[in-house]
């Protein structure tokens, strides 16, 4: 299996999939989102991974 592949829970959440992810959450929930959800989760890690490349 490819390292890093989609569903595998190995990678690191990059800045484009975690705005793709915030952008089909803030569609579904009329413009919001949650604290705490899984978009603001996915912000979060990719805003840490940011820093360690």
């Amino acid at each position: 299996m490819a390292k890093g592949g989609r569903g595998s829970g190995k990678g690191k959440t990059s800045g484009k999939a975690a705005s793709r992810i915030q952008s089909a959450t803030a569609k579904a929930g009329g413009g919001k989102v949650a604290k705490g959800s899984f978009a603001a989760r996915a912000q979060r890690a990719a805003s840490k991974n940011r820093g360690k490349r």
